[in-house]
């Protein structure tokens, strides 16, 4: 298998909300929560008790906040849940 079809593997790989716990080291509650909130990505419902996330989504996510902490934007995000940054 070449380089290029392990990366599209990869990018279109499905996770359940187990898997994006360990990923993002959030609890499945708060996963949920920030999903309602729209702070999170939604996830993809294959069935109505069946969801996962594409886990390319995910990473943009993480890298997007990892910027965001590295521009000095963290504290905003922690007034918005209430808490003192």
């Amino acid at each position: 298998m070449e380089k290029s079809s392990i990366t599209t593997i990869d990018e279109t790989r499905l996770l359940r909300i187990n898997e994006v716990a360990k990923l993002t080291t959030l609890s499945k509650s708060c996963i949920h929560l920030w999903v309602a909130q729209g702070r999170f990505p939604a996830p993809i419902a294959l069935s109505p008790t069946v969801k996962v996330w594409r886990l390319k989504h995910l990473v943009g996510w993480i890298e997007n906040q990892s910027s965001q902490e590295d521009s000095g934007n963290s504290g905003a995000n922690f007034q918005s849940m209430g808490v003192a940054a």
